[in-house]
């Protein structure tokens, strides 16, 4: 049977965009990695003398926000349970565990008059830990976790977040850089900037289109370059490691491949999501991106804005200083879109102002016979991870790309042959990239165990480790994936013929535990698909 099997998951792969053999193997200094951050699994909210975070403040006071009503205040419990969570990755053999810093732990109101002594001694327990088992930390300086007294400033809208923002990130990089080799500034500024300001989304929830967003971007772009230049200038020559920025995009595919309009909005969308950091950052001679300036410009005059735009302008100074700012490019994407122009009779219906309107893109997934996941908005297209790699690699003149974060989610389970399907597509992918050109030096899986999901509470899952949120030693367990995912660290090799079973007698005690819509034979949870239904409904066809 299993010689039958074979060939159909390489036809299967095939029909969802990216061909692969048997086994695939990537190079052998490849950097592996498994990803988490401080607000959906440390809990702890209120432990020891730490400070509220934004996300302390938008949960508990407007829990209704919150797709289950949940919030982050225990959660995996990794405030205590971190020597567990480092065993984990071991034994998924990585060699690299992305983590985050949460600002309002180490610095409880935001400034430096108050530095928490327990804060610091988490994460420096933590990072000597990981390189007990030669496991190197990359830490992320923001995910998110907005210390509230600030935001009660303005958050990243004032400019003071500029200078407080160099101040907590000497205090980490005095604290753990002389053990810490690979930094991120800040994750995914998109999301920071449009999903906290923009829309009523991620915190601070601000609902307020068109303008805020704008002002945060200028503002982190600012503190971004601040921290790197400080780090380069004072801790870099002493403590050699590397520092960049993890940016964030679902690719844009247009939806009629032969439309010049759609390619022109596709482009136009990559511009505004990737470009809008990506730009400033890594471009030949810096700045916004032309269609950015150009577009928020023209229309801020047509809105009765007056001659001055709402896209916030830099100084020649500040171009030179944002510019090369970063030793690598992170990119964190999950899936893709098809996308078509808005036109002039705003087809979206999108606010005016608000940054969809400017960028002038329509983008769904209607129509699509992508595989599904447990989030609505993350269906399975290999060729996007592709498309999007090449984008940046020739946008930005073949930059070092680390795939900082990249995964799917299902609704719970342990047997997540999908996810397994899902890792063995986009890695194909990845290595299509490669193999044309891009230079990728490393993958970061999202994530280490399932978690605090943000606005989906813990409705969904992304973890390669089940977590019994029901347990008071919030117990983890090795999904099917997990060992997937550790023989491919292993050995460097995507080989589709390794689907091991359920077979770990702690792997079964926590099987039986599970609610019984999540112990259903081979189903990765609520939303399932496997190679092989996806084949058969290829042959329906």
């Amino acid at each position: 049977m299993m010689q039958f099997i074979l060939p159909l998951f390489v036809l299967t792969a095939s029909c969802l965009g990216s061909p692969v053999s048997q086994t695939r193997r990537f190079p052998n200094d490849f950097l592996w990695g498994v990803g988490s951050s401080s607000y959906q699994i440390e809990g702890g909210w209120n432990a020891d003398d730490k400070g509220e975070s934004i996300w302390d403040f938008l949960t508990h006071t407007h829990p209704e926000k919150i797709v289950d009503q949940s919030n982050g205040d225990v959660t995996a419990d990794s405030y205590h349970q971190w020597k567990r969570d480092v065993q984990m990755v071991k034994e998924l053999h990585v060699g690299t565990y992305r983590f985050s810093l949460s600002w309002p732990r180490i610095m409880p109101g935001g400034y430096m008059n108050q530095v928490s002594t327990a804060g610091i001694k988490y994460y420096s327990n933590l990072i000597d830990e990981l390189l007990r088992y030669n496991i190197t930390p990359m830490v992320t300086i923001y995910h998110w976790e907005l210390p509230q007294k600030l935001q009660e400033l303005g958050g990243w809208t004032n400019p003071e977040i500029i200078p407080l923002f160099k101040d907590y990130a000497r205090l980490v990089l005095e604290m753990y850089g002389d053990r810490v080799k690979i930094w991120t500034t800040v994750n995914e500024p998109w999301h920071v900037c449009e999903h906290g300001y923009g829309v009523d989304y991620m915190a601070p929830s601000y609902n307020y289109p068109g303008i805020p967003a704008y002002l945060c971007g200028h503002n982190l772009l600012k503190a971004h370059a601040e921290v790197v230049h400080m780090y380069r200038e004072l801790f870099q020559p002493r403590q050699g490691g590397r520092m960049g920025i993890t940016l964030d995009t679902s690719w844009p595919e247009p939806r009629d491949p032969n439309s010049a309009e759609d390619r022109e909005a596709s482009e136009r969308a990559m511009q505004f999501y990737v470009g809008w950091f990506g730009h400033p950052i890594f471009s030949k001679h810096g700045n916004y991106p032309k269609v950015m300036i150009e577009r928020i410009r023209n229309l801020s005059k047509e809105q009765g804005f007056g001659a001055r735009s709402r896209l916030p302008e830099f100084t020649t100074e500040e171009i030179h200083r944002i510019r090369g700012t970063s030793d690598f490019f992170g990119i964190n994407s999950y899936t893709s879109n098809l996308v078509t122009s808005n036109g002039h009779n705003n087809t979206g219906k999108f606010p005016i102002p608000s940054f969809n309107h400017d960028m002038g893109v329509v983008e769904n997934q209607e129509g699509v016979d992508w595989p599904g996941s447990g989030s609505v908005w993350l269906k399975v297209y290999p060729k996007g991870m592709y498309n999007l790699l090449m984008w940046i690699h020739r946008e930005y003149n073949a930059p070092e790309i680390i795939v900082t974060e990249n995964g799917v989610s299902d609704r719970g389970g342990l047997e997540d042959y999908a996810r397994v399907d899902y890792y063995n597509l986009y890695l194909s992918a990845v290595l299509d990239a490669m193999e044309d050109g891009a230079n990728i030096s490393g993958y970061i899986a999202w994530s280490l165990m399932d978690s605090y999901e943000w606005k989906a509470g813990f409705s969904e899952k992304f973890g390669l480790y089940h977590v019994d949120f029901n347990s008071p030693q919030r117990t983890r367990t090795p999904k099917i994936s997990a060992r997937v995912f550790a023989q491919l660290c292993k050995t460097n090799t995507i080989d589709w013929s390794y689907r091991p079973k359920l077979d770990d007698e702690q792997q079964l005690v926590a099987m039986a535990q599970l609610p019984a819509e999540a112990r259903t034979s081979g189903a990765s949870g609520a939303v399932s698909w496997s190679l092989m239904s996806i084949l058969l409904l290829a042959l329906l066809r």
